[in-house]
């Protein structure tokens, strides 16, 4: 464990919360770590408990930004980190004492470009493991077969396009000068996540079937709380990584994410439905047509979910 690990916590208003993060990762039986907490402009005593935990732990940097946002902040820790491995927490989250211990084993023994672990999703009432419908073999796994398991979440939601149940090389992300786009303040991590594998056909990574990282839905977050720009961003976006894979020649493997996208459009309907916004609901019933196809056709074997998206194209309010 000779190597150091730079974890990169962006902080922004998360008083009852940080103190369980900061303990999670500076009690890591992984301990060679740079601890970078990017205070985003708090306006609570968030900052103050940074400092008052980087006064009994040297590893802990404390930088600071004007309310520029997640993406902003992770490029500042990004910039600023020393390690020869990165990995990325929620300053809402916490992780069990080994995941970097296991991520870094991972990836040093399959020689990888990043290794990934599964979570749990966390509320104020449950914790619920995600588990992949189908394995993901223990082996160095190649760039097509990164983006696979990536896009299709049906069957490997552990996998994700998320970032924080990752441990990336420090040195691959900064020669191909792999950023988040700091104009998102929304699903960021899809657009990195995507963006990351397809910068060199050389990617590679490793999974571990262990959920070691909760991840934590709070009700006033802004994965709860999305206003229609917001959803439109997210449907964006998620139609910037379909024309990446297509871009790169994998439209075989862009299907998955166009089911995706239905599926979310599918959900802002419903959400409109719920509200009674009717320009909302007739926006997000079009988006939905767009890839209805491929929902359709990779659905067969759950006819209850095609004639639940049929049902809802059907609704006039």
């Amino acid at each position: 464990m000779t190597d150091k690990i730079s974890i990169i916590i962006p902080v922004y208003n998360v008083e009852p919360y940080i103190r369980k993060c900061l303990d999670s990762v500076i009690n890591q039986s992984y301990t060679n770590l740079e601890i970078i907490c990017i205070d985003d402009g708090s306006t609570d005593n968030s900052s103050k408990i940074c400092y008052e935990y980087a006064e009994k732990d040297s590893r802990i940097k404390i930088f600071h930004t004007a309310n520029n946002g997640a993406s902003y902040a992770r490029n500042l820790g990004i910039n600023n980190s020393t390690g020869l491995y990165i990995g990325f927490i929620d300053s809402d989250d916490w992780i069990e004492p080994n995941m970097y211990e296991v991520l870094y084993t991972k990836i040093k023994n399959y020689d990888v470009t990043f290794s990934i672990i599964s979570y749990y999703r966390n509320t104020d009432k449950e914790s619920v493991v995600m588990a992949n419908r189908e394995n993901i073999p223990v082996k160095t796994l190649n760039q097509q077969e990164l983006l696979m398991y990536s896009a299709d979440l049906d069957n490997y939601i552990s996998f994700g396009h998320v970032i924080w149940n990752k441990l990336y090389t420090a040195e691959y992300v900064k020669k191909n000068n792999l950023t988040f786009n700091p104009n998102l303040r929304t699903a960021m991590d899809m657009l990195f996540s995507y963006e990351f594998i397809l910068a060199d056909s050389s990617c590679t990574g490793v999974y571990c079937d262990k959920s070691l990282y909760h991840y934590y839905q709070r009700g006033d977050s802004i994965s709860t709380t999305l206003t229609q720009k917001y959803k439109i961003l997210r449907l964006r976006v998620c139609d910037s990584c379909i024309e990446m894979l297509k871009k790169n020649k994998y439209t075989d493997i862009s299907k998955y994410l166009k089911r995706f996208y239905c599926y979310t459009a599918s959900r802002y309907v419903e959400d409109a439905i719920y509200s009674g916004d009717n320009k909302e609901f007739e926006f997000m019933q079009r988006e939905m047509e767009l890839y209805l196809n491929e929902y359709v056709e990779l659905n067969k074997a759950y006819p209850d979910r095609v004639e639940r998206i049929k049902k809802l194209l059907a609704i006039k309010i």
